[in-house]
């Protein structure tokens, strides 16, 4: 009673978020039961620095509803011992007490501790209890989250034992994010209902510009007893509407708290409340109407259920024998699968942007390496939808993106890599639908013409880049504004871009460009200083020969070659004035960095032997130059490849596997980057892993017996076997003429390929097309515990642009083993065929 003289407990239980990362639904069916989704763990990666995201969305969707922490929260949750602060779109608060202000409205005030051991999280579900005994548990549709709180029968410490106190959940909407951007935003509550709804306007997390999300929330399970708004720390009863606006002085990261709130009596069955949050980017209106229509009835487990099914129909396509191996590195393999389709996120319907009937996607990152591949496998349907919005983005906005959050333009780190992935989905046959010319005409425009920002689309220094063949370390460009900054990585990536370009040039018909992109595509040599020698410390590595800063005087300049890695001065090449030439990594690190011309690289660098070398020693753990949580160094890994010795690279990744990428909650080694960690994982245990923009898979063992991977375009199933020989082998035959063959691991080494056949025909290249993808077939690989010749030849390696290949035409040509080679698959009549068959 408000005059006893004894203050009240304020039961923790929710507050909503006005701003969310939310989700994208799609309607499916089970599939039945598939393995792989037990499997998934996704709090792996939520502690040591991973952010990853563990709670409850669909695949690439917009609405995710999770438990957000007061600690290391860019994943909104970590495994770190943090309290909790709220729940996503619902964060915790309070209940109780006739004194509406004896319970706490700011973030820090509310912040629960959660009880050891009740963190619960699958596909599709997160669930977490508070040391408050309030157990909490989310799911997810389209663009709306759903709530299950379930509250304990008599209070808890420092209350227990006192039975006279009554349960009255209090619910808040909270005007803020996690980084506390807010400029601005606004909320009411219905007083009859209890429907709270608002907006806030905010900052994207990388990038510039701000964005506006509204809400809208439900409530079923319990009656209201009063509602009301909060603002700083206190809570009344009147108004029922609070706005805030920027002040000045009230700003990020110490924003005015505000929100709205609804109390209710105890719950009416279960000791359960529901509550339902829709989102959106159009209006409160479409937040109302999307959580409505999404789930009418408030039915938690029915949506959970259909979400789980959601991620089961996703996986489906994918299949291991594990016979023989651990169950950990099953973990670790789907739950890189799950995490790679976790963005881009699709917020198709809710662009306010522009109007269009294209498909949006956000949250567009540093996904060119690995994610996109990896998608293209797994869910071409996916990737086409993503590659159509990447064009649409075009036309709407004037450029490609390398980077967008939150419909804002993000920050460009390198290069314009959406060249890469348009080019790559060309080459793999992610067609249907897309505006080829449009594609064309934007990658063009990056090479072209300078945007007035550089720093968030395009490319900076074209005119340098154009008549000097390099980003001089002092350019001098007047055309747009950026970072003037890494003058090194930007030279070797336009390069690179630019061979995409030329590659997508030559299958669209545009020969004069090819010719004249594939020429630009040699200028990742440019800053290339021979005499320039590597130190750790004052100690002489063994190594000369470097990228190194290069002005317009032509002159070279100076930067350690091993400044920007782990020994030495880690943490200077971020995106900022004071960065060096080199973005997240060091001189010897991009020394590497010719993608298209390895066959240039290697004698560059003092021939095949030298190359293995220094190779070898940027992967050494010690001294430790190479971070392998960057997304630069995934196809470092399988660079051996290129020199003859693909047995180097499988060695290598299982240096990597399970050491740096594992099923613990610190089980990967930097941030995911919106999957790319998972994405690497999962392939490199696949045993394909690609080299983006070119129609390349360099081939390694599965780190199963076999994995299988049907293709959603055409039906088939491609399927990688390893077979490991016995201890006779020697690489001389096919398996029962050495000593007979066995499934599974059969020894921690035995990594090396013998022999392959592919569809039972000998298959000597250490590389394949995504062909194999396409057409379905069998890539056999007898393994054993030494190097073998397999793969070593110069006619089995990958292709080069100085030797003619690494592109889609040549690349087919070169490969030459089978008829399902050289197929191109065209979508006509409402399914796919091969060129020049029957089609209908």
């Amino acid at each position: 009673m408000a005059g006893s003289g004894r203050l009240r407990p304020c039961w923790q239980a929710i507050v909503l978020y006005c701003i969310l990362s939310l989700a994208k639904s799609q309607n499916v069916t089970s599939n039945g039961t598939n393995s792989g989704f037990n499997f998934v763990d996704p709090l792996i990666g939520t502690a040591n620095g991973g952010h990853v995201f563990p709670g409850a969305t669909l695949p690439f969707g917009m609405a995710k509803a999770v438990a957000d922490v007061d600690g290391d929260n860019q994943g909104g949750f970590a495994s770190d011992g943090s309290d909790v602060i709220g729940f996503s779109h619902m964060h915790d608060s309070g209940t109780g007490g006739d004194d509406v202000n004896q319970c706490k409205f700011p973030k820090l005030d509310r912040a629960t501790a959660i009880i050891n051991g009740t963190v619960s999280a699958h596909p599709g579900y997160f669930g977490v209890t508070l040391n408050t005994s309030v157990q909490a548990e989310m799911t997810v549709t389209n663009h709306t989250a759903i709530y299950r709180f379930t509250f304990p029968d008599q209070p808890i410490p420092p209350y227990a034992g006192n039975d006279s106190i009554s349960l009255s959940p209090l619910i808040l909407a909270d005007l803020s994010d996690l980084p506390n951007s807010r400029i601005n935003g606004s909320a009411s509550v219905d007083p009859n209902t209890g429907r709270m709804t608002g907006t806030g306007t905010f900052e994207p997390s990388f990038g510039i510009g701000n964005y506006a999300l509204y809400f809208c929330a439900d409530f079923q399970g319990a009656s209201i007893r009063d509602t009301g708004i909060f603002i700083n720390n206190r809570a009344g009863s009147e108004p029922k509407n609070i706005s805030v606006l920027y002040d000045g002085n009230n700003v990020s990261p110490n924003i005015l708290p505000a929100g709205t709130w609804v109390r209710f009596q105890a719950p009416d069955s279960n000791n359960q409340m529901l509550a339902r949050v829709g989102v959106s980017f159009i209006s409160t209106g479409q937040a109302c109407s999307n959580a409505e229509k999404e789930i009418p009835d408030f039915d938690f487990q029915g949506t959970q259920t259909a979400a789980e099914n959601a991620w089961r129909d996703k996986l489906s396509v994918v299949s291991v024998d594990a016979t023989g191996v651990d169950d950990s590195l099953q973990r670790t393999f789907w739950s890189g699968i799950y995490r790679s389709m976790i963005s881009p996120q699709d917020y198709t319907g809710e662009n306010p942007l522009w109007e269009s009937d294209e498909p949006y996607y956000d949250s567009i990152w540093d996904s060119f390496r690995s994610i996109h591949s990896l998608i293209t496998i797994l869910d071409p349907l996916s990737q086409t939808l993503m590659m159509r919005s990447l064009i649409d983005i075009y036309r709407f906005e004037g450029k490609l993106p390398d980077c967008r959050m939150s419909l804002c333009k993000g920050q460009t780190q390198g290069g314009s890599n959406a060249d890469v992935l348009l080019t790559d989905a060309y080459l793999k046959n992610i067609t249907n639908g897309i505006d080829w010319a449009t594609a064309y005409e934007a990658v063009v425009s990056d090479a072209e013409d300078e945007p007035a920002n550089w720093a968030v689309e395009g490319r900076g220094g074209l005119t340098s880049w154009k008549t000097l063949g390099y980003i001089p370390t002092d350019d001098f460009d007047p055309y747009g504004v950026g970072l003037f900054t890494r003058s090194i990585s930007r030279t070797v990536e336009y390069a690179y871009n630019d061979f995409c370009i030329s590659t997508l040039a030559s299958a669209l018909g545009h020969s004069d460009d090819a010719v004249k992109y594939l020429a630009r595509s040699g200028n990742w040599r440019n800053m290339y200083n021979p005499t320039q020698p590597a130190y750790l410390n004052t100690t002489y590595t063994g190594y000369t020969g470097f990228l190194q800063p290069l002005y317009l005087n032509s002159t070279f300049g100076h930067q350690p070659p091993l400044l920007c890695s782990p020994p030495q001065n880690f943490t200077s090449c971020y995106l900022s004035p004071s960065g060096h030439e080199t973005y997240e990594g060091s001189p010897f690190l991009y020394t590497f960095f010719a993608p298209h011309d390895h066959a240039s690289l290697i004698p560059l660098l003092g021939g095949p032997t030298a190359f293995v070398s220094r190779l070898s020693y940027l992967h050494a753990p010690d001294p430790g130059i190479l971070y392998v949580g960057d997304e630069q160094a995934f196809l470092l890994t399988y660079q051996f490849h290129y020199a003859g010795r693909p047995g180097l690279s499988a060695r290598q990744a299982h240096a990597y596997i399970p050491s740096s990428f594992n099923d613990s909650v610190a089980g990967i080694p930097g941030n995911d980057d919106s999957g790319a960690m998972g994405s690497f994982v999962a392939l490199a245990m696949m045993g394909l892993f690609p080299n983006a923009g070119q129609d390349v898979y360099l081939i390694t063992p599965p780190f199963f017996p076999a994995v299988s991977v049907t293709n959603w375009q055409t039906g088939n199933t491609a399927r990688i076997r390893k077979i490991v020989l016995g201890a006779a082998g020697n690489g001389t035959g096919t398996g029962e003429a050495d000593g007979g063959e066995g499934e599974g691991e059969g020894g921690e080494d035995n990594f090396y390929i013998q022999n392959a056949t592919l569809n039972n025909e000998p298959y000597t290249k250490n590389w394949i097309t995504h062909d194999f993808f396409l057409g379905g077939g069998e890539l056999v690989l007898y393994v054993g515990g030494v190097e073998s010749a397999w793969g070593t030849r110069e006619e089995d390696l990958p292709p080069s642009a100085s030797t003619g290949g690494a592109n889609g035409t040549l690349t087919r040509a070169r490969m030459g083993s089978s008829e399902e080679v050289g197929r191109r698959w065209m979508f006509e009549g409402g399914r796919w065929a091969v060129e020049g068959e029957g089609r209908g």
